[in-house]
Parts: C-alpha cells; sequence; structure tokens
C-alpha cells in the first residue's frame, strides 16, 4: 500500500469516527431543549478551538513528524466518541456533556486536518495537488457524510449513543492504518516554539493572495456556521423530519461533494483558480439566499443543499491548493493553521449569532443574514482575487 493509499484509507475512516460524533450531537441536543440559544452552544463551543488552538497546533505539526501529530489526533476523537458511548448507555446525557465532547472532538479536528494537509505535499508531487485535496475533501464531505449522516439516523433508532460506537471502531481503525504512514521527520529549530507562531501568520497575511483568501473565508465562514448552528431545528420545526429524514437531507446536501469531485479538476483548470472562485462564491450568495425563501420542501431544500455543496467544493480545492503552492514546507503547518485561526476562528460567532437572530426573528432570518454576510465575501472575492493576483503569487513563489 503507498503512502498516499494509506492516507486516503486514513482519512475515510477517521471522517467516518469524526462525522458520527458532529451529526450526532445537534440531534442529541435536541431531545434536552428546543431554545435555538441553547442549541447553538453545541456550535458555540464546538468552534471554539479553531480560534483557540490553531495557532499552537500549526507549530506542532511543523515540530513534530506529521504522521504522530495525526494519531494523536485520532486518540483523542476515539476518547471522545467513548465519551458519548458511555453516556448513551447509562442514560447520562446532558447539555454540559455535549458541550465538553463537542469541544474535544473538534480540538482533536485542528490537529488531524492541519497534520493530513501538510502531509499531502509530502506524498503528492505539486501538479497533483487539486486532485489529491479533491479526492481528501470528497471522502471527507461526499463519501462518509454522504453515507453517515443516515447510518446515524438509523442507529440512533437503535439507541442514542449507538452511532457512538461505530465511531469507537473508525477512530480504531484509523489509529490501526496510521502505524504503516511514517511521514519525514520534522526540521529541527533552536528557536522557541512561540517564537514560531508569528512565521506562519507573517507568511499568511504578507502574502496578498493568501490574505484576501482568508477574509473571504472569515467572512463566509461567520454566514454557514450560523446556519449550519440551526439546522437541526430547520429540519425539525419547518421540514418536520425525524432522525432518519434529517439524516437522509444532509446526505443529499454531502452528495454535492461526489458530484463536484468528479469535474472540479477540469472546472479549475477550464475557469482557472480566479474565476473558479469568484463563480463559486457568487454561488453561495445565491444558495443561501434561496432558504430564506423557498417553501418548506424538503426535496427543495435538499436539492439547494446539493448545489451549494458542489460550490463549495470547488471553492475549498482551490483555497487548500494555494496554500499549499504558495508557502514554503517549513511553514505550511503554521501556515495553514493560522488561516483557520483567523478564518475559521470566526464560526463560533457564527453559531452564537445565528443562535440569537432565530431566537428573535425566527429560523428563515438566520439565512438572511447568511446571505447578506456572503455577499460581502463575494465583493472580497472579486476584489482581491483577479487572475494577475494569482500570477503575481506564481512569479514571487517562482523567485524564492
Amino acid at each position: 500500500m503507498t503512502r498516499w493509499v494509506r492516507l486516503q484509507a486514513v482519512a475515510v475512516s477517521g471522517s467516518v469516527a469524526e462525522g458520527l460524533v458532529v451529526t450526532l450531537l445537534p440531534w442529541v441536543a435536541t431531545t434536552i431543549t428546543d431554545d435555538p440559544r441553547q442549541v447553538s452552544l453545541v456550535n458555540v463551543v464546538g468552534q471554539a478551538p479553531w480560534l483557540l488552538f490553531s495557532l499552537f497546533a500549526g507549530v506542532l505539526i511543523d515540530r513534530v513528524r506529521r504522521s504522530a501529530v495525526l494519531a494523536t489526533a485520532y486518540a483523542v476523537q476515539l476518547g471522545a466518541a467513548l465519551a458519548v458511548a458511555a453516556a448513551g448507555v447509562l442514560d447520562a446525557f446532558s447539555l454540559p456533556l455535549l458541550l465538553v465532547v463537542a469541544f474535544v472532538a473538534t480540538s482533536a479536528q485542528v490537529l488531524g486536518d492541519g497534520a493530513s494537509g501538510a502531509l499531502v505535499p509530502e506524498v503528492v508531487p505539486p501538479d497533483r495537488l487539486p486532485a489529491a485535496n479533491t479526492r481528501l475533501m470528497a471522502f471527507d464531505r461526499g463519501v462518509v457524510q454522504f453515507g453517515v449522516p443516515p447510518v446515524m439516523g438509523v442507529l440512533v433508532g437503535v439507541g442514542l449513543g449507538t452511532p457512538a460506537w461505530v465511531a469507537v471502531v473508525a477512530a480504531l481503525v484509523a489509529l490501526v492504518l496510521l502505524r504503516g504512514l511514517r511521514s519525514a521527520p520534522a526540521a529541527p529549530s533552536d528557536q522557541h516554539p512561540l517564537r514560531d507562531i508569528p512565521e506562519g501568520l507573517r507568511h499568511l497575511v504578507g502574502t496578498p493572495l493568501l490574505r484576501w483568501i482568508t477574509l473571504a473565508v472569515a467572512l463566509g465562514s461567520f454566514g454557514a456556521s450560523a446556519a449550519i448552528s440551526m439546522f437541526v431545528l430547520y429540519a425539525q420545526q419547518v421540514l418536520h423530519l425525524g432522525a432518519v429524514g434529517y439524516g437522509v437531507l444532509l446526505a443529499c446536501v454531502s452528495a454535492g461533494w461526489i458530484a463536484s469531485s468528479l469535474v472540479v479538476g477540469p472546472v479549475v483548470r477550464w475557469l482557472g483558480y480566479s474565476w473558479a472562485m469568484r463563480c463559486s462564491q457568487a454561488g453561495m450568495v445565491v444558495t443561501v439566499g434561496l432558504v430564506a425563501v423557498l417553501p418548506p420542501w424538503a426535496w427543495a431544500i435538499a436539492v439547494n443543499g446539493f448545489a451549494q455543496s458542489a460550490i463549495v467544493m470547488v471553492w475549498n480545492v482551490c483555497s487548500q491548493s494555494s496554500r499549499q503552492r504558495f508557502t514554503p514546507p517549513a511553514l505550511l503547518g503554521r501556515v495553514l493553521t493560522s488561516h483557520r485561526a483567523l478564518a475559521w476562528g470566526c464560526t463560533p460567532l457564527g453559531a452564537l449569532a445565528g443562535g440569537l437572530v432565530a431566537a428573535e426573528f425566527g429560523l428563515r432570518a438566520v439565512w438572511v443574514m447568511g446571505a447578506l454576510i456572503q455577499l460581502a465575501a463575494l465583493a472580497v472575492t472579486w476584489a482581491g482575487l483577479s487572475p494577475r493576483a494569482f500570477r503575481e503569487a506564481e512569479l514571487v513563489a517562482a523567485g524564492r
């Protein structure tokens, strides 16, 4: 088994574990309370590690063998799944427990996503980065999350904690597979670890193209997180879906990743990075706004979600590949996690805003707010991600 094949297998099993836990927690929260503000707390606390730990995770990824960091992440994910499984057996679910598990599970994801993203350039050549990132994202949000949500809905019928036991097995499989994936040793450094952090931030903020991408993602993540935090209540109260219906709806949304993964490479080659990202962001404005005005038809929301996830796939491949292309290898871990700290760090605030807006103005108002924020992100994308900006970044990288 080649290193690239093994990394893909690890990504699939690890994403099953993560997907089951992340999909289950909001549903369990709605069995405890139907207050939008309290339900949104699961997402607020669950997204906080992106803001709190990303910069430190980047230092660790660049200082320690990356395969070891990935193994640590899945070990933590295993512990989070075990806690949920035990709570199901003991009938001990509570909102504080869900908040702790959400925080721990996302902390593992901060390490795991950063380490796997930094590993990709080690196992594939530069010209294959878009294809490799497409494959991993298709596994993470497509194949895995296409199958995971309906399975979660069925397993919940057996027992509220049953999906967590399946997550335990998946995390164990990921850890076993990782034993055969040994990455290159980290570059030695005599510098104090805390002094490593500004280097990644300086490169990210000092590279105009990467700076504009991060700003656009920060805005988009805020709006998307507000919607995600309320989606389970939207499914229950507006669409009147049960656990299985909710799972199928999420699967239909994630299926867009699978469809998009088949064409994202040709689309990016045809349009180029600049226009692919501009068109993707314009599509986000439309698809987010449609949720606010569509009738309560589950099939229409599913189709719209399918289109939205396909659009996001194109953006994410271009975004991740840009950071990998225009960052020196020794800085890659810190730059990837610095981006997530600045961009995804907005997601707890977005989730909190979603709960407050839903409680005050109703669930549909969350998507009105989201569409306006995505419109602001479109303005940033149009201003900063021009074809000329990409050409200039390529010239700087070539002369580095």
